[in-house]
């Protein structure tokens, strides 16, 4: 089963659903199982952690660019704030993440560098200037 599983993962998990369905539990793959069940919250953490990074770039772009301010960018920030809501509503074992310190400053450093890489703005916070419910608040814009 592992070159299965390294050969053509998606074989694989038609497989293993297969044998779930079926009742055939000793032919369960149960640490690759496993393994793939692990994956699946790393991706939704990563998800949050990529729209939120998004959001906040924009943020700092608006707060910090008043005179390039676009539709585009307000779209951007509306449609990220309803996608984070959407992904907290059906994974709802996400939302302590906003209150992990830790969690919240990697996230802000990395859309601080990813912001800094796109504007070269310099003078940009080095912690994030907001609290989570304004950056999630549909109502926020800075400045």
């Amino acid at each position: 089963m592992d070159n299965l599983y390294d050969e053509d993962v998606i074989a694989w998990a038609e497989q293993q659903a297969h044998l779930l369905r079926t009742g055939q539990w000793s032919q369960l793959d149960i640490g690759n199982i496993a393994e793939e069940i692990d994956d699946v919250g790393k991706s939704e953490k990563r998800e949050l952690q990529s729209r939120l990074c998004v959001l906040i770039s924009h943020l700092l772009k608006w707060s910090h660019q008043p005179s390039r301010r676009s539709h585009s960018w307000r779209g951007t920030i509306k449609e990220q704030r309803i996608a984070i809501q959407r992904d907290l509503k059906i994974c709802p074992s996400l939302k302590p993440l906003l209150s992990n310190a830790a969690w919240l400053n990697s996230t802000y450093a990395h859309a601080r560098t990813s912001t800094f890489v796109e504007t070269g703005l310099p003078d940009l916070p080095t912690c994030m200037p907001w609290s989570i419910e304004m950056v999630l608040s549909q109502e926020f814009l800075p400045g």
